[in-house]
């Protein structure tokens, strides 16, 4: 009778586990792994541990990978921390009325041109012009905020993640430091006043987002009557980097005009037959302000003009 039971003990033992490895079961974890690996990007020896360690629960598995990396990116962020992270981009947003420019650092070039960085200064343009619609107050005919590597990593971006938190992942994927360097955020105060932006190289179809090695943000007033010359007076910006609007009666223009600094006395970059102020003149415009960011460079203390807040301040703005 005990040689039945252990001989029926072994069948069924036999036939549960043809069951867990026969072609159909296998076919099943097959598919699980090949989803998982797509969705999370993880390696393939991970995401199989992942899925070993939770019965193939892939919700399970995917926040386990996620809490792994997490943890990974961050030891790793700490360590290449102290590495110098000059390449990378600069990002422009803006609509009518707001405007968020934003750069984002790497210690190489070809990491620069990787879909990961790409979506990563992506996201942190959008939390800073989210930011610009939501929490600034009205101050003049333009509120300027000016947000430092600290605040703009804890700026929350559309999953809800800090920035810092996704940039530790980011950093812990490519094995090379990386740093969300500054971003400025503003909001027009009035509906005379728009605000226009734009980065270079320029991309192939003109948008309200762009990535490139150099970017301006540019608030200005205009005529209706007139074609709009924001985005051409902002590839002035970038292309002639003046150090201000510049005053006639204050300033006088340079002798050489290779020189210049000031923004109005400067040969006009799309026409250098006339200089910036007589532009301004043709086509009615008011320049009010502007910024103009390029990869890489030296920044000073504070910047002219912006408001520096706290880093409570945006810690409360969420």
């Amino acid at each position: 009778m005990k040689q039945k039971v252990k001989s029926y003990s072994k069948m069924i033992f036999q036939l549960v586990r043809s069951l867990h490895t026969g072609p159909v079961c296998r076919a099943a974890e097959s598919s699980l792994l090949a989803k998982l690996r797509k969705k999370t990007g993880y390696t393939i020896a991970n995401c199989k541990k992942a899925l070993e360690m939770h019965n193939n629960d892939t919700d399970k598995a995917e926040a386990w990978l996620n809490e792994q990396a997490q943890a990974m990116g961050w030891a790793k962020a700490t360590k290449l921390a102290g590495r110098t992270a000059l390449q990378g981009l600069v990002a422009v947003k803006f609509d009518k009325n707001h405007g968020a420019l934003v750069e984002l650092n790497c210690e190489t070039d070809f990491v620069a041109k990787n879909d990961k960085f790409h979506k990563m200064i992506e996201d942190a343009t959008l939390a800073c012009f989210k930011f610009a619609h939501t929490h600034m107050q009205s101050k003049g005919p333009v509120t300027k905020m000016e947000l430092d590597s600290e605040q703009l990593g804890n700026l929350a971006s559309e999953g809800g993640k800090k920035l810092s938190e996704t940039l530790a992942l980011f950093i812990g994927s490519v094995g090379e430091n990386a740093v969300l360097r500054r971003a400025e955020c503003w909001k027009a105060n009035s509906n005379d006043v728009k605000i226009a932006g734009y980065t270079h190289p320029a991309p192939t179809v003109a948008g309200d987002y762009s990535a490139g090695k150099y970017g301006a943000l540019l608030a200005y007033k205009q005529a209706n009557d007139h074609e709009d010359i924001g985005k051409q007076l902002c590839q002035h910006i970038v292309g002639c980097a003046p150090r201000k609007i510049g005053d006639k009666e204050a300033d006088k223009p340079a002798k050489n005009t290779d020189d210049e600094t000031c923004l109005i006395f400067q040969e006009y970059l799309l026409d250098p037959s006339y200089t910036v102020e007589e532009i301004l003149q043709q086509n009615k415009v008011e320049v009010i302000d502007y910024v103009r960011f390029s990869c890489g460079e030296s920044v000073e203390a504070n910047m002219p003009g912006v408001e520096k807040q706290p880093l409570d301040t945006v810690q409360t703005m969420q």
